[in-house]
């Protein structure tokens, strides 16, 4: 099918980018309010995995781990609910709960013989703990990147505000600014090429309608209690200018397992250490 993403995918400066965009299949989710297909990229050969990308982002978030982990495991990258490429239908309802029924459909899609590992990125993170408690036969382990969510209370934004905050993060300025904040070195790590993924998907229709319904809805906050019960592991970065010190706390808190810090590493260590995330994760999900 010719999509929005087809149209974009040769203008991408990223080659990892345009790599993992050519992966994308298009897959048939009934139930979800749209009779458009949904995203996945689909990388590999070998056990499932599932990766679940950040707030306002999308699949190529994982572009530089995939290759990485592609030879030994099988990844399954969606855009979550009402973000990245997703179809945003006329009608469609956005919050938590849409995100959680989207990944429960795409579940079904899965090989049904294995259990399923997932890394969350971010927000994803939170998606992630969520999806294990609904779960818990299906998703055999976690490792979660600069999670986001664990703990706090959702916090709705009201009418008018959400759409000043959706309007605030269309403007190119803020969105370079985020886009920098996110990496531990930005002068060397972000160029035009980091820039352009992260505000491509603005351009899809209905991005600022759903983001302005999902600040409504509150988003994913508290997540983390009480915990799944599979195995979990959580790598953040020492130099994360996202994720403040009082928020790292309370998520020390709450986790009964170590926390394992990256040096010099931002709120995205599958972009500033993807060697090292690929290690991590290829340990911890392969017998």
């Amino acid at each position: 099918m010719n999509t929005l993403l087809d149209q974009l995918r040769p203008e991408l400066l990223d080659p990892q980018a345009r790599v993992l965009a050519d992966k994308v299949q298009w897959w048939d989710l009934p139930g979800l309010g749209s009779a458009d297909p949904f995203p996945v990229a689909v990388m590999g050969e070998g056990p499932p995995v599932l990766l679940l990308h950040g707030f306002d982002s999308s699949f190529l978030e994982f572009r530089r781990v995939a290759p990485l982990l592609a030879p030994q495991v099988q990844l399954f990258i969606p855009d979550l609910f009402g973000f990245g490429f997703t179809p945003r239908t006329s009608g469609m309802k956005y919050g938590p709960e849409a995100v959680l029924r989207h990944l429960d459909a795409l579940l079904l899609h899965l090989p049904q013989d294995q259990p399923v590992a997932v890394v969350g990125a971010s927000m994803g993170g939170s998606v992630a703990v969520e999806l294990a408690r609904r779960h818990p036969g299906l998703i055999e382990s976690l490792l979660l990147l600069a999670p986001a969510g664990l703990t706090g209370r959702p916090m709705p934004l009201p009418p008018l505000l959400d759409r000043l905050g959706v309007w605030f993060l269309a403007r190119p300025g803020v969105r370079r600014g985020l886009c920098r904040q996110a990496f531990a070195d930005p002068e060397a790590s972000v160029g035009p090429a980091e820039e352009q993924i992260a505000s491509l998907h603005l351009q899809v229709p209905g991005w600022a309608d759903a983001l302005a319904a999902f600040a409504r809805s509150g988003g994913f906050a508290g997540c983390g209690s009480p915990l799944p019960p599979q195995p979990l592991h959580v790598i953040w970065g020492a130099e994360d200018r996202i994720l403040r010190p009082r928020l790292k706390q309370a998520v020390l808190n709450l986790l009964e397992q170590p926390v394992e810090t990256f040096e010099a590493c931002g709120h995205l260590p599958h972009l500033d250490h993807p060697q090292r995330v690929a290690e991590r994760a290829l340990a911890l999900f392969q017998p």
